[in-house]
C-alpha cells in the first residue's frame, strides 16, 4: 500500500517543542518503571562500577541495609529516563543540573516513577530553540522520594513565530552541608567489619581540601555500550537514537547521553574514593562539551570543600568536582578544568566534557585506626 499523507493520522505523539511548556505546568511522567537485579547487573555491565554496596547483598546488610542498594546514578538514569518523553525527546542538548537530592534507598524490586514542574522558559537568540528548566521528583511505589533534581534542557522549536518566553527562574548554588543526611542506623562498628570489601584505606579524615585525585586509566565508549545504556534507562531523545535525522545535524551524527558520561566517570572515581558510601547531593553539574561514541573518557576529582554531617558522626561528606576529559590522558598531558582561551579569558579546557560538583558520603577514622 503506497503511503498517503492525507490518510496519516495523529495518534502518535512527537514530544513536546519549546511552545508547548508553561512555567507552573506540572507533568506526570508514563511508564513506571519496576527495578531487577538483571537491570543492576547491566548497569555494571556497562560502566564497570565496582562499589561493593552495589554488587554484595551481605556487605549492605551489614551495614544495615535490607540488601545490595541500587545504585545512585541506576536511580538517577531510570526516573531522567521517565521524563524525556515530555521533557527533552526533542532536544538540542541537556545542558545542566542543580539542587539534586537523593532520598530515601532503593532497592531490587522498587518501582519508579517520576513527575517535573516546569519552573521557567527562556527563547534563545536563535530563535529555533529555547531552555526549559523544570525540577523532576522520582518516587517509589510508596510514594516515598527516593531523587529530587532541578534539569535545564534546551528544545527545539515547532515554528518560527517569537514566544517572548523570558522567566529564567534563580537556582541554589549548592546544597548546604547542614541538610546532608546518611543512613542513620550506621554504626562505627559496621563499618569496621566490612572495612575489607572496600578495598582501601583512605578515610574522611584523609582527604585534604584542594587536593587534586587523578582516576588512572581511560574507557572508550563503543556505540554498542551507549545505545544499550540509553536504552536500559528508557531515555528516547532523538538526538541519541536517530542516526538518520541527526545526520543533519550540526554535529553530523548522534551526541552520548551526558548521563553515561557521568555513570563512567563516577566508576572511574572508585580509583582513589575506594571507602565512598554513595552521592548525597548534585551541588551543580555540566555537560561542557558532547561526547561520542569512540571517545575515550578519563577523570579526576578535585576535592573542594568537607564536612561533617549533622545526623551521623560515623560518615563525613566531602564536596568533590568530579571532571572528565576526552581523547586527553590529564596524568600524562597535564590536563586543567579551567584555561585560559586565545583572548586570555577564563573558559573550559575544551576536552573537557563533564563538570559534576556533588557531596560524597565517607566513613570517618575509628579509634581502631589510629
Amino acid at each position: 500500500m503506497r503511503y498517503n499523507p492525507a490518510m496519516a493520522t495523529s495518534r502518535a505523539t512527537r514530544g513536546n517543542f519549546f511552545e508547548d511548556f508553561e512555567t507552573g505546568q506540572l507533568l506526570r511522567h508514563a511508564i513506571p518503571r519496576t527495578v531487577t537485579e538483571g537491570d543492576v547487573s547491566l548497569y555494571i555491565a556497562l560502566t564497570g562500577d565496582r562499589r561493593p554496596m552495589h554488587c554484595s547483598a551481605e556487605v549492605a546488610r551489614s551495614l544495615g541495609y535490607a540488601r545490595e542498594r541500587v545504585h545512585d546514578l541506576l536511580v538517577f538514569h531510570m526516573v531522567f529516563g521517565k521524563t524525556v518523553g515530555d521533557v527533552s525527546l526533542n532536544a538540542v542538548a541537556n545542558l545542566g543540573y542543580a539542587d539534586l537530592r537523593f532520598g530515601r534507598p532503593v532497592y531490587p524490586g522498587d518501582t519508579l516513577r517520576a513527575e517535573s514542574e516546569v519552573l521557567g522558559r527562556r527563547e534563545t537568540s536563535s530563535g529555533t530553540s529555547g531552555i526549559v528548566w523544570v525540577r523532576t521528583t522520582g518516587l517509589n511505589q510508596r510514594d516515598e522520594v527516593v531523587l529530587s533534581y532541578a534539569r535545564w534542557v534546551m528544545v527545539q522549536k515547532r515554528g518560527s513565530a517569537p514566544t517572548g518566553a523570558k522567566d529564567s527562574p534563580p537556582l541554589p548554588a549548592e546544597v548546604p552541608a547542614s541538610e546532608l543526611h546518611f543512613h542513620p542506623e550506621l554504626e562505627p562498628q559496621m563499618l569496621s567489619e566490612v572495612a575489607w570489601a572496600f578495598g582501601g584505606r583512605a578515610r574522611w579524615d584523609d582527604y585534604v581540601v584542594g587536593e587534586r585525585i587523578d582516576h588512572h586509566g581511560g574507557m572508550t565508549i563503543e556505540e554498542s555500550d551507549h545505545m544499550t545504556a540509553t536504552r536500559l534507562y528508557q531515555n528516547t531523545a532523538l538526538v541519541h537514537f536517530d542516526q538518520h535525522a541527526m545526520a543533519g545535524s550540526r554535529f553530523g551524527r548522534r551526541l552520548m547521553y551526558g548521563g553515561h558520561v557521568i555513570s563512567v566517570a563516577y566508576a572511574a572515581a572508585m580509583n582513589g574514593f575506594e571507602n565512598g558510601l554513595g552521592m548525597l547531593a548534585w551541588n551543580g553539574g555540566q555537560h561542557v562539551s558532547p561526547t561520542f561514541a569512540g571517545d575515550t573518557l578519563y577523570a579526576w576529582t578535585e576535592i573542594t570543600d568537607k564536612q561533617p554531617l549533622t545526623n551521623n558522626d560515623s560518615v563525613g561528606a566531602l564536596r568533590c568536582r568530579l571532571v572528565a576529559a576526552k581523547n586527553v590522558d590529564p596524568v600524562k598531558e597535564g590536563v586543567q578544568r579551567r584555561i585560559k582561551d586565545a583572548e586570555g579569558k577564563d573558559a573550559y579546557d575544551p576536552r573537557v566534557v563533564l563538570d559534576l560538583d556533588f557531596w560524597l558520603a565517607m566513613p570517618r577514622k575509628l579509634a581502631s585506626d589510629e
